[in-house]
């Protein structure tokens, strides 16, 4: 192998990550049952997580009372289904 720059720095790249995903195989292996268990839990505590960074805060929502915001197309109202 040449004596390039990078070619340290990649192939430490590449060992450690290895080592990470061979730590991870035998860890899910030997507690999978562990995991498995708490994965309701988790699901159920993603959810605020989710409601936050999708909403973008409380910013997101629309409609709270403030005129829409022309410069922001999240912002707009959609338009009214006429009534029969």
């Amino acid at each position: 192998m040449p004596n390039l720059p990078n070619s340290r720095g990649l192939l430490r790249g590449l060992m450690i990550a290895a080592f990470a995903a061979t730590l991870a195989y035998l860890f899910f292996g030997e507690h999978r049952v562990h995991l498995l268990g708490y994965l309701p839990f988790l699901i159920l505590l993603a959810c605020p997580l989710l409601h936050m960074t999708m909403h973008g805060g409380h910013q997101g929502h629309g409609g709270h009372g403030h005129p829409p915001d022309p410069a922001n197309p999240g912002d707009r109202t959609p338009p009214q289904q006429p009534q029969s």
